[in-house]
């Protein structure tokens, strides 16, 4: 019964998916619940997606990060978004980007809340969110926070949607605190993780809710895979790392608060982490994947502090039926707050992000193929490798059954400088980065972080370069032929 998940003052606002749509009109900017799968509206937007099958509709579409239930593309296809923002990971969505039918703004995460404090790209006219329950404390998120604190503040409407999959005990997960407006800004007063600064609630104005919309689809579940040989070799060596600083005295034996970008390989190394003799850790991350619950399980991690959690269907069903004790070991922030570089930057996170390629001196991209075609986006990686104590980029050393290294003289597009990157590992070792020069970089990353059957060309470029000299030695009219070459014969190695 959703009776209990709503104040009787507002019962009257409850309609369907397809009254609540008919709110919605083209040029508005509207801001949707949901990050990285979790805690996305689910009915509205394929309300709009079938409204759009009758009549011209097109706005601007502002999330936390990914949605899931194929809403991106259903809206996508649907002719729905003219512009998207800050993130997106669905296939259709990425087609439309690529051929410029939908104008993508690729976001640091930490920065849309603030953004639109200044009215960039546009006040919001509707926010649509989903909850647990509206009481009278606020609205009770649901397995994410991401943006729909600041949505909720700003917007001239509200929407919500009332998910009754998710259990009202999901009430206490959440901690809403949000920047103060500048000038005069205070400090944010956190200084751990498991600190709370906020609410539990998102407070709401009654006289801005336009509809509510009860549902009862679940989150679409984590598609992440599980662990392989190379992967758990990536593992190994950011593991060896991480004792070899604790070793150091460069850290004590429970690490910094560790954060960890979503993805397969990211999930791999804290899954890794459950066979390490590290106990007592902490998380200040963006998202808690499966591998974040398996470390709560073993007792090694004492506490995780998110923005959202996505998992996968059997440790989603596990995570709700032990949530009484998880709720006391996690909580769920809005994502401005647990991507603050102000933050990041006092509590001294490890940061682990995935990159698709990096070059001879560091430089990373994380979100373009051949340096044109939108990936996904750089999401929270840039908000944790500019301000943590430190940077760690991981991939796979070769792609598409070797034919792509990634690894390679010149990034084809830059999202994290060199500046910024401290240590890059593959399944063939690590490269720690810190202290050194572009010239004494290159031969540890093609030594320690290449595939064998690249190491060869990219020392011969990397020696060829040098002799023309230059602090950054480059050979600038052949930089980029490796990725020339994939584009034309299918293979970035030289015949």
């Amino acid at each position: 019964m959703h009776s209990e998940r709503i104040p009787p003052a507002l019962a009257g606002k409850v309609m369907s998916a397809t009254e609540a749509a008919s709110l919605f009109r083209t040029g508005m900017t509207i801001g949707m619940s949901g990050f990285t799968r979790a805690g996305d509206a689910k009915a509205i937007p394929r309300a709009l997606a079938e409204r759009a099958r009758g009549e011209a509709l097109r706005f601007t579409l502002i999330t936390g990060a990914s949605l899931g239930n194929d809403s991106d593309g259903l809206m996508a296809e649907a002719g729905l978004l003219a512009r998207r923002m800050p993130f997106q990971v669905d296939a259709t969505l990425r087609r439309k980007i690529n051929a410029g039918e939908v104008m993508f703004i690729d976001q640091h995460l930490s920065e849309t809340a603030e953004q639109l404090r200044s009215g960039i790209p546009a006040p919001i006219d509707i926010a649509v969110i989903e909850a647990a329950a509206i009481t009278d404390k606020g609205i009770i998120p649901t397995m994410s926070v991401g943006n729909s604190a600041s949505f909720v503040e700003q917007a001239r409407s509200i929407v919500i949607e009332l998910n009754t999959s998710v259990p009202m005990a999901l009430a206490g997960l959440h901690d809403i605190y949000l920047p103060q407006v500048r000038p005069g800004r205070r400090p944010i007063p956190l200084t751990s993780p498991e600190q709370r600064i906020g609410r539990d609630a998102i407070p709401f104005d009654p006289a801005r809710i336009a509809a509510i919309v009860i549902t009862d689809t679940p989150d679409s579940p984590s598609s992440v895979l599980p662990p392989d040989a190379e992967t758990n070799a990536i593992a190994a060596h950011v593991i060896r790392f991480l004792e070899e600083e604790v070793a150091a005295g460069r850290m004590g034996e429970e690490l910094a608060p560790l954060q960890a970008g979503i993805g397969t390989i990211a999930n791999a190394v804290l899954h890794g982490l459950t066979q390490s003799s590290f106990r007592n850790l902490t998380m200040y991350s963006e998202v808690l994947q499966d591998s974040a619950i398996e470390l709560l399980d073993s007792g090694q991690l004492r506490f995780a502090s998110a923005s959202s959690i996505t998992l996968s269907s059997a440790m989603n069903e596990k995570f709700m039926r032990n949530l009484d004790h998880y709720r006391s070991r996690i909580v769920l922030r809005p994502q401005e707050i647990s991507n603050h570089p102000e933050l990041v930057r006092r509590l001294g996170i490890i940061a682990l992000n995935t990159a698709l390629e990096f070059d001879l001196y560091g430089n990373v991209n994380s979100t373009h193929v051949g340096g044109t075609h939108m990936m996904n986006g750089i999401g929270g990686s840039g908000d944790f490798a500019r301000n943590g104590q430190l940077s760690i980029f991981v991939s796979k050393a070769a792609a598409k059954g070797g034919t792509i290294s990634s690894v390679v003289p010149m990034v084809s597009h830059v999202d994290h400088t060199e500046h910024d990157v401290d240590v890059l590992v593959t399944e063939f070792g690590l490269a720690d980065l810190r202290g050194l020069a572009p010239r004494e970089r290159a031969p540890l990353i093609i030594e320690h972080c290449a595939h064998p059957d690249y190491r060869p060309a990219l020392h011969d470029y990397f020696a060829r370069a040098c002799r023309a000299g230059g602090h950054t030695p480059h050979l600038l009219a052949e930089a980029l032929s490796w990725h020339e070459r994939y584009k034309n014969d299918k293979i970035m190695r030289p015949r």
